[in-house]
């Protein structure tokens, strides 16, 4: 089963060879609505730890110039937030990791100054002025301000069901792990942004809560999920149902596996599991992304034993940005990593019967979080 809820897999994991080049990131998004108008309005919190045993007094930044020539590794915690649309932004407010109070072990609880997140609860605040983002490139960021007061209740579990223990993590088995606690989430509270509130509540946030953990980032690095689910065959909204993707390039002991990918769909209670480290189910993954004129669009087609999932997902452009991190290393090798919250296509679900496919369900998907990019190697 991989709706398997297991809270130690979101628990600090920076340990052992990691503690020194290692990230561990948690990562939120959702939906929420305008108080005065109604309009929706999808946003992102995202809590980053880098390197924690190389912390000093100050965060250190891996994109300073001076930091860059000295050979100096990052180490910070970064909260991230932000928006997409139109008007979309990615602010990052950066802490020494001596400042920030960790919690071993589960349920995890990171804090520094008012920026706060558990399994339960998010809130913190970031303002950046266009002054000290142009004068900071090193912060990767925009300019804005966001502060939000948040609970968390994660109803759908994406377990991949590899990578999270302790020998495993020692032996550096994987690059870049992966786990979805909550792949449907619920939030309720409030996020204001640029002076205007929006409400958030369960049933209209659309939520999603993972977390990444490793020592470097995928390539190509892909991502898709939603859990704004309509059935074509009968036209009602399926609120049991959360499909959810990622991957690209996954790197065991060094090793790259090209061109896989993680993929799932809860289905009105039923799990259909496209998962490539389940051996027994002979999974075959195709996916493409291509840059449009004014959209990006993906195409995945998954295939297992028993079932076939065929996802076909576009964004706006606009309504995009390029996502920003650094690798333990220093290095900031995805300059064009596409990342959005406004995604919408359709899903096509089939049941295998004698070597024939029987159609499910198409689905329409809207509200889909997307991500997709890749770099040159080294």
């Amino acid at each position: 089963m991989f709706n398997h809820h297991d809270i130690t897999r979101d628990q600090f994991m920076l340990e052992g060879p990691l503690a020194k080049h290692g990230y561990d990131w948690w990562w939120h998004s959702f939906t929420a609505q305008d108080r005065e108008t109604g309009e929706d309005k999808p946003f992102f919190i995202e809590f980053f730890i880098c390197n924690p045993a190389l912390a000093k007094d100050d965060p250190i930044l891996g994109q300073l110039p001076e930091n860059r020539e000295a050979g100096k590794k990052p180490s910070y915690l970064m909260v991230k937030a932000g928006t997409w649309g139109k008007d979309h932004r990615q602010l990052h407010r950066f802490f020494s990791l001596k400042n920030v109070r960790i919690r071993e072990g589960s349920p995890y609880r990171i804090e520094a100054e008012d920026c706060l997140a558990g399994e339960a609860a998010l809130r913190g605040s970031i303002s950046i002025s266009k002054e000290d983002a142009a004068d900071h490139p090193e912060w990767m960021c925009d300019a804005g301000e966001m502060s939000w007061d948040l609970t968390v209740d994660k109803k759908v579990a994406f377990n991949v069901g590899y990578g999270a223990s302790r020998p495993l993590r020692d032996a550096e088995a994987f690059a870049m792990y992966w786990h979805a606690e909550g792949m449907k989430t619920e939030y309720s509270g409030t996020v204001t942004f640029e002076g205007r509130t929006y409400d958030v509540t369960p049933c209209k946030c659309y939520g999603y809560a993972d977390k990444n953990w490793g020592r470097d980032f995928t390539s190509p690095w892909v991502w898709l999920s939603s859990n704004c689910l309509i059935s074509k065959k009968t036209g009602k909204q399926l609120h049991n149902s959360v499909f959810d993707i990622g991957g690209g390039r996954p790197k065991i002991y060094f090793v790259p596996l090209d061109r896989r990918l993680l993929g799932v769909i809860w289905y009105e209670g039923r799990e259909y599991d496209f998962n490539f480290s389940k051996l027994h189910l002979h999974v075959r993954t195709e996916f493409s992304f291509e840059e449009e004129d004014e959209t990006v669009h993906w195409k995945v087609r998954q295939e297992n034993v028993h079932a076939v999932m065929e996802t076909e997902i576009f964004c706006r452009k606009e309504d995009m940005l390029f996502v920003n991190y650094e690798a333990p290393d220093g290095s900031k090798r995805h300059n064009r990593l596409w990342n959005g919250g406004n995604g919408w296509g359709t899903v096509k679900l089939y049941d295998k019967e004698n070597g024939e496919l029987r159609l499910i369900d198409e689905i329409e998907a809207t509200h889909v979080g997307c991500e997709y990019g890749e770099y040159d190697p080294e």
